[in-house]
């Protein structure tokens, strides 16, 4: 945990940093917020920011938003100044820390970021053996590629590798290559010098120089345009960058963690991936098995989240009923441990006592059942399969038909008009029958589709669960399992041919 304090606290710095650095923090300080900018630009960076009350907040986090700069800010001020904390946080900041500091409070603080839940939890004999396999290639400094569906838990893989490395005490650096434009992913890995472009105010040191001596992370690898990736194999190969505007090669030593939940052999095979990059990263190659490859571990991975969440929204200990883990065990989890995650977050805050039953389970539709998952062979009319079907159930009823919402449906998110009506009502609960709500009990779940392109389908399936989603980007590609770039450019084609899309939820708003 790098920690950099910013501002004088009042006197207070010393017994924070002090405080901070007895929880085994990484602390440094500077007295302005242009010295904190600098301090991130730098190599050195950080992994939370404590900064003075006093200090114009809410600009410094516009800066670090305008140079892509992600970090926790956490706000501090002498006693417990409301106006000040409620202007802090309005302004961005994650937390307020009354001054002066309570030991339990900035080391609940340090482990709320530090933690993030890096630890794997299994006990399937599939996730132990890729453990071990893990154990055995960490010491070494060879490059490794991870591979696994989305939400399988690749970057708690390579956490996990870093830290059995001769490189723990060294920093880790993740980049998500599928989050970051195109534009912009060459300044955010190689780092750019003042002018090199419009917008670069400063120099500022890529993710290459900032993992210097420690791991750095390439997180979906395989969405970086071929252009980079000569650039990135140049990198491995010499062992050194070039900063977008410089003449002046910089050496760097790092350790390369890749993943991809894309077959990259297959990527390389069509053009989209380079060959040479391919088997430069691929020394060793760790596979994460599927939830549903290792249903030993659903139990104990739901019960964590249980512990986890309930926790977190200050409620009392919770445990799942038998009916509820039958409903967990028997799911296809298109969405892997992500998606049980969330269904545990939801089963949380909906359960009214200690036990969580069925009710408070709320699952996806069986039609993203993978082809072949144990969900297809369980039959349309069974409780397991479809569980709010009946009575009780938690889930709001799905539109009908198009531009025909029905009660508690958002009216402002309806699916577009002008299409057939009945033959899309989006996950119906968990249901089965895909628009096919006449349907004969236990009627295949396709004779709905039957008729329409897949085209048309996928499209109706996007647009549902952004509906379902409030129009939340981020939530709705992590249910369909695509990249946030594959939603975007889908969503963009479809405003182009005339079909409505929800806005954007309230929270990514700022980024449209």
């Amino acid at each position: 945990m790098r920690l950099l304090i910013v501002g004088t606290l009042e006197g207070y710095i010393t017994a924070a940093g002090k405080i901070a650095m007895q929880r085994g923090a990484k602390v440094s300080h500077t007295d302005s917020i242009e010295g904190a900018l600098n301090a991130l630009r730098a190599a050195a960076g950080a992994d939370l920011v404590m900064i003075d009350v006093k200090l114009d907040i809410a600009t410094f986090i516009e800066s670090l938003k305008a140079e892509r700069i992600t970090i926790p800010v956490v706000a501090c001020g002498i006693g417990t100044d409301a106006a000040a904390a409620v202007k802090a946080i309005r302004a961005g900041a994650k937390e307020y820390i009354p001054l002066p500091p309570d030991a339990e409070l900035i080391a609940a603080v340090l482990e709320a970021v530090a933690e993030e839940s890096h630890a794997i939890v299994c006990q399937d004999p599939a996730m132990l053996a890729t453990l071990r396999l893990a154990d055995q290639v960490a010491p070494s400094d060879a490059s490794v590629l991870i591979t696994g569906e989305s939400g399988t838990g690749k970057e708690l893989m390579a956490r996990y590798i870093h830290r059995k490395s001769r490189r723990s005490d060294a920093p880790f650096v993740a980049v998500n290559c599928a989050a970051i434009p195109e534009n912009l992913l060459e300044s955010e890995l190689f780092g750019h010098e003042k002018g090199a472009f419009t917008g670069a105010v400063a120099r500022r040191l890529g993710r290459f120089e900032e993992a210097n001596g420690g791991t750095l992370l390439l997180d979906e690898l395989s969405e970086m345009h071929p252009r980079l990736q000569a650039k990135l194999l140049r990198a491995i190969q010499e062992k050194e960058i070039d900063r977008i505007g410089s003449s002046q090669p910089v050496k760097v030593n790092v350790r390369l963690i890749a993943t991809s939940n894309r077959n990259l052999e297959n990527e390389v095979r069509s053009g989209n991936f380079r060959e040479d990059l391919y088997f430069r990263l691929n020394v060793f190659s760790v596979a994460i098995p599927s939830l549903r490859e290792r249903p030993a571990d659903i139990p104990m991975i739901a019960d964590h989240f249980l512990k986890k969440y309930a926790q977190a929204n200050g409620l009392g200990e919770k445990r799942l009923s038998d009916d509820a883990l039958l409903m967990l065990r028997a799911h296809h989890w298109r969405g892997n441990v992500r998606e049980l995650e969330n269904t545990m977050h939801r089963a949380v805050l909906l359960s009214k006592s200690e036990t969580v039953g069925p009710d408070a389970i709320m699952l996806t539709s069986q039609l993203l059942a993978p082809e072949g998952s144990a969900q297809a062979s369980i039959p349309t009319n069974s409780p397991v399969a479809n569980p709010f079907a009946g009575p009780g159930g938690t889930v709001p009823q799905a539109p009908r038909g198009y531009g025909q919402p029905a009660p508690g449906y958002p009216t402002s998110y309806a699916p577009p008009s002008g299409h057939a009506a009945g033959a899309a009502a989006y996950g119906n609960a968990g249901a089965s029958s895909y628009g096919n709500a006449g349907a004969a009990p236990g009627a295949p779940a396709v004779q709905g589709l039957v008729g329409r392109t897949v085209a048309e389908v996928e499209r109706d399936l996007i647009i549902g669960t952004l509906s379902h989603c409030l129009g939340n980007r981020t939530h709705a590609a992590n249910i369909l399992g695509i990249s946030i770039r594959t939603l975007r450019n889908k969503l963009k084609q479809y405003s182009e041919e005339g079909v409505p899309v929800p806005p954007p939820g309230s929270e990514e708003r700022a980024a449209y």
